[in-house]
């Protein structure tokens, strides 16, 4: 496993983390053991970033992963995030008190007495251009509640805005092959004011395996059947917004570019990792199996310029008029 820094803290961090959304049971139910296992396979192969947030399960991810990190906790740097979790609810999950009293319970769940990363959870744009959720988390930074604040987000939009502030540590986007418009919008400026870059749903919610056909059928408790249109939150977060049989449609036409030797899971995956802007992906895992396949990515060469080349091209004639949502 090959490492990167967190440039503004220089951290040094798995460029392959493990995203645990899934572990909460947004993908379906996952066993504590079963999480356990995965966990354990993650850190067996080098993968110190863990992501997590507060929402997951309602607490189970934080939960299961705070269980572990106590014979572990030399190894492992946890980014969790706040302002999603139902209870006050928006818009008053963004005052102070209420932030306070959510990092506390996430503090509680994981064990710990200072959060190494706290993400703001994809909160709404006027929120981020108001600015106050910042001072907030300056403030609870000086408390010692939390080492160092991040932001996850929707949009470019959302992207440039959080970087006006020189002491966000990281941004949090959704970066694909099938979603690709960060490359020209936001890396250079983000490498410029050394903010790192953490990327989330590396497979398009698992298209990018390549293994889905049009049949392919998810439980009623997976985003996957519940949010195809956005129906719960924005559709970015599913299928990288794309419908799900176009998705299925495009990703079978991807197959004729993968390499020899590798999987398309482990192209992606590469393709992303061959930005400098990005410090860390954050793949979810539902068996360690998807943990060892992910975390192989880091071993392999660098994609060539011409595939490079052909899959920006791929992209642009064949996958960006069709996504949906805020992007």
């Amino acid at each position: 496993m090959n490492n990167r820094l967190l440039e503004k803290t220089k951290d040094s961090v798995s460029e392959v983390g493990l995203g645990t959304w899934q572990l909460g049971g947004s993908w379906g139910e996952v066993s504590e053991a079963t999480a356990t296992d995965i966990l354990q396979a993650a850190v067996d192969r080098g993968v110190t970033f863990f992501d997590t947030a507060d929402v997951y399960g309602d607490g189970k991810s934080e939960r299961l992963i705070g269980q572990f990190i106590k014979d572990h906790s030399d190894k492992i740097f946890v980014a969790t995030k706040i302002g999603r979790w139902g209870e006050p609810g928006w818009p008053a999950n963004f005052t102070l008190e209420i932030m306070r009293s959510h990092i506390q319970a996430s503090l509680s769940r994981l064990d710990v007495e200072s959060l190494d990363l706290v993400q703001l959870h994809c909160i709404p744009t006027e929120e981020i251009r108001k600015g106050e959720v910042f001072e907030h988390l300056r403030t609870l930074k000086r408390e010692g509640l939390i080492k160092q604040f991040g932001v996850s987000v929707e949009t470019m939009e959302e992207a440039l805005l959080c970087l006006e502030h020189d002491d966000i540590v990281s941004i949090q986007i959704i970066f694909n092959i099938f979603r690709q418009k960060a490359i020209r919008t936001v890396f250079d400026e983000a490498a410029r004011k050394g903010t790192s870059i953490i990327v989330r749903l590396p497979l398009a919610s698992g298209l990018l395996s390549g293994k889905m056909t049009p049949t392919t059928s998810f439980g009623v408790a997976d985003h996957r059947s519940f949010n195809r249109n956005g129906e719960a939150f924005n559709v970015g977060e599913t299928f990288a917004g794309l419908p799900f049989e176009k998705g299925v449609e495009l990703a079978r036409k991807l197959q004729a570019y993968v390499p020899e030797g590798m999987t398309m899971a482990q192209m992606s995956i590469r393709w992303i990792l061959d930005f400098p802007a990005v410090t860390t992906v954050i793949p979810g895992a539902s068996n360690v199996f998807q943990v060892e396949s992910n975390v192989s990515a880091s071993e392999l060469p660098p994609l060539s310029n011409e595939l490079h080349g052909l899959l920006n091209d791929f992209y642009e004639q064949n996958v960006k008029e069709f996504i949906r949502g805020p992007y």
